[in-house]
C-alpha cells in the first residue's frame, strides 16, 4: 500500500513556485493540474497550454508510447514512477528530461500523482558518445583479433609447408613450433572471447583455454584440470601472460613424452585473503621428459619471458616435485 503523501496545495505551491526543477501535479486521471513556473519558462507555453494533456504536444513522438505506458502501469499501481523522455523545450530542440512521479493520498483516497522533471540531455550525450567510442574500440578489437588469427594460421602453415619439405632429422623441430604458434592462437581466442575484455576472470578463462589445448594434439591423451580456491579478475596483459605459460607447459609436456603417453597437467589457484598475493602452481607429469633430437627446450626461457612482461614472480620447474609456482605482484 502507497504511503500517504498528503501535500495541501497551498504548502505544494509555496515549494513548487520557487523550485528551480520542473514540478507538476496531475489529477486521478492522469491530466495535468498544475506545472509550476519552471516548467512553463522551459516549455514557452502558458500554464492553461500544458495542463490536461496539452503538455503531451511536446513529447517525442518515438517516446510518447513508452512513456505513456509506463505512467498508466504507475496509475494502475499507485505505485513511483521514473523515466526518462525527450521533451519540446521553448527554442523548438528536444532534450532529455528526467522525471519522477509518486502517489498522492488524501487520507485513504488516492488523489493523483506530482513528480519533477530536470533537464539530462548532457549527460546522455555523455553516454551516447561512451557508447559510441566503446563500439569503436570492440570493432578494433575485432578487427585485431581477426588480423592476429589469421596471420597465426597461415603461420602455421608455412610452417607445416617447410616441415614437409624438410629434411627428416628436422621434422620434429618444426612440428614442436607449430604446435607453439596453435597454442598462442588459443590463447588469444579464449582472450578475446572473455565476457569482460578490460578485467577478466582468471578460472573461467583458463578453464576454458584448457579445454582447447586438450585438442591441441594427441586428443583424448591430454588432460589439463583447473582447481580454482578463490576469485580473481585479471587485466588481459596478466592473463595473456599466464595463458602463454600454461600453453608452453603443455608444449613442453608433448615434446617430452611418447604419443602413446598420457600428458596430465594440474592448474590450482589456492584459497588466500584479499591481502595476500594471487598465486598460481601449476604441475606437469611430462615437462621433465627429453624433447626428441634437434627440439631445444626453451620453455623455462619462455615461460620467465612472457612472467617477466607481466611482473609475474617464478619458481620451480612444473614437475611434480618442484611445482611451478606464479606469484601475481598484489
Amino acid at each position: 500500500m502507497a504511503a500517504d503523501t498528503t501535500l495541501p496545495d497551498a504548502a505544494f505551491r509555496s515549494f513548487a513556485e520557487g523550485a528551480g526543477l520542473m514540478i507538476w501535479r496531475a489529477d486521478p486521471q492522469a491530466r495535468l493540474v498544475y506545472v509550476n513556473p519552471a516548467w512553463t519558462a522551459f516549455r514557452g507555453r502558458a500554464a492553461q497550454d500544458e495542463l490536461g494533456h496539452g503538455w503531451k504536444d511536446g513529447l517525442h513522438p518515438e517516446d510518447r508510447a513508452g512513456h505513456e505506458a509506463g505512467l498508466a502501469a504507475a496509475y494502475a499501481g499507485r505505485r513511483t514512477h521514473n523515466a526518462e523522455y525527450r521533451l519540446r523545450r521553448h527554442d523548438g530542440a528536444f532534450r532529455w528530461v528526467h522525471g519522477h512521479a509518486y502517489p498522492l493520498h488524501e487520507g485513504e483516497t488516492f488523489a493523483g500523482f506530482a513528480g519533477s522533471c530536470f533537464d539530462i540531455t548532457e549527460r546522455k550525450q555523455t553516454e551516447e558518445h561512451a557508447a559510441r567510442a566503446m563500439a569503436e574500440q570492440d570493432a578494433l578489437l575485432a578487427e585485431i583479433y581477426h588480423r592476429v588469427r589469421n596471420n597465426l594460421q597461415v603461420t602455421v602453415s608455412l610452417i607445416g609447408l617447410y616441415g614437409r619439405a624438410a629434411a627428416a632429422p628436422c621434422r620434429p623441430a618444426f612440428d614442436a613450433l607449430g604446435q607453439r604458434v596453435r597454442a598462442i592462437a588459443l590463447v588469444q581466442q579464449h582472450l578475446h572471447e572473455a565476457p569482460q575484455i578490460a578485467s577478466v576472470d582468471l578460472a573461467e578463462y583458463l578453464t576454458r583455454l584448457a579445454e582447447g589445448l586438450v585438442q591441441l594434439r594427441r586428443a583424448g591423451r591430454i588432460a589439463v584440470t583447473v582447481e580454482a580456491g578463490r576469485t580473481a579478475l585479471l587485466e588481459p596483459r596478466r592473463v595473456n601472460a599466464l595463458g602463454m605459460i600454461l600453453a608452453e607447459i603443455v608444449a613442453e609436456c608433448l615434446d617430452g613424452t611418447d604419443e602413446g603417453a598420457g600428458c596430465i597437467i594440474r592448474v590450482e589457484v589456492p584459497a588466500g585473503g584479499p591481502a595476500e598475493p594471487l598465486r598460481v602452481r601449476i604441475t606437469s607429469g611430462g615437462i621433465a621428459g627429453t624433447p626428441p633430437v634437434g627440439v631445444p627446450r626453451i620453455g623455462p626461457r619462455l615461460i620467465a619471458a612472457y612472467a617477466g612482461q607481466a611482473e609475474i614472480a617464478v619458481s620451480g620447474t612444473g614437475t611434480l616435485e618442484a611445482p611451478l609456482e606464479l606469484t601475481l605482484p598484489g
